[in-house]
């Protein structure tokens, strides 16, 4: 199940507790910067300018190689954006990875408005093995305060949502569906509840449940303008949280953004924690930059002062 291998990643085996590394499992590659919501919680908020340019094709598959050459097993074709906003690019990238050098792993993070039938489709035909939906609105009222965009989307995800399933089980294809909700307070978790049993839960193979993240920090204020307490950095998901010091987000998974550069953190909107630019440095030498080392020495160390992570809410 999806939550074997979320727990699989934000859990820092002995192997990987050094400042120095061997290839990441996983890596999250940034297809499209941009994104259709303006979600209260999301790091992507604190971009001062919307990106215009999605992820160069060539670039993504000099670094892909780079990455499975190196022992990368798993790739995301996402990491902040939506992915579906560029899905031909979407389409080219998963076919290169499962069908050129053979990924073994491919998954894939929507807010499920984009995602339109026959876009998903040409993800399953080309190998896409996990489809996950974010779902985090339990009305329209309250998707439109807290996405920041037209109610019409809300019922648009769900749509798709369900024409996944109905286009997964009609064509056959062995792409796995999930789906996970931060987990509110009160009576907000409750229409929560209800509004996924009725869309969402009849339509994938996996539901979970997430804290309301601090996106390293930034989306603070915004969370408690909304009347929502975030948790401390990334700590995985509810039922298996994980200690915010060292954050796995440095040691266990790369990410990347669309202009190529390698972040220490899973929630770098704003480039803060950039380790290196794959436009200039292998994937190894970025992951093993001497920025990088450091910052994960301090990690081990379980004092991140001075560092970039200082500030983060969970320290």
């Amino acid at each position: 199940m999806i939550t074997d291998r979320i727990d699989a990643i934000t859990r820092i085996p002995e192997a990987y507790r050094f400042a120095t590394l061997p290839a990441p499992k996983s890596v999250k590659i940034e297809i499209s910067p941009r994104c259709n919501y303006r979600c209260g919680f999301c790091a992507l908020r604190n971009r001062e300018v919307q990106p215009k340019w999605d992820m160069d094709l060539g670039l993504f598959k000099k670094i892909t190689k780079q990455m499975r050459d190196a022992g990368v097993e798993e790739i995301g074709v996402f990491y902040l954006g939506e992915s579906f906003m560029a899905p031909n690019l979407l389409v080219d990238c998963i076919r290169y990875l499962k069908q050129e050098i053979g990924m073994p792993y491919v998954f894939l993070t929507s807010n499920g408005s984009m995602a339109f039938p026959e876009a998903v489709e040409e993800c399953m035909k080309a190998g896409l093995d996990s489809l996950k939906w974010s779902c985090n609105a339990a009305n329209e009222e309250q998707f439109e305060e807290i996405m920041g965009v037209s109610k019409k989307l809300f019922h648009r995800a769900y749509e798709n949502i369900k024409d996944a399933w109905e286009i997964r089980q009609s064509g056959g294809y062995k792409t796995g569906l999930y789906a996970s909700s931060i987990k509110y307070d009160g009576e907000q978790q409750k229409l929560m509840e209800a509004l996924i049993a009725d869309k969402v839960t009849p339509y994938v193979d996996q539901h979970y449940w997430l804290p309301l993240y601090s996106m390293g920090a930034f989306a603070t204020q915004r969370e408690e303008e909304l009347g929502y307490k975030p948790t401390a950095g990334n700590q995985g998901r509810l039922g298996n949280l994980r200690d915010p010091l060292p954050c796995w987000s440095a040691f266990t998974e790369g990410h990347v953004t669309a202009e190529g550069k390698l972040s220490a953190c899973c929630f770098d909107a704003t480039a803060n924690w950039t380790m290196g630019d794959l436009n200039q440095v292998s994937f190894m030498d970025a992951w093993n930059s001497p920025e990088f080392v450091k910052l994960r020495e301090a990690h081990l160390k379980r004092d991140v002062t001075g560092t970039v992570c200082e500030k983060c809410i969970a320290y």
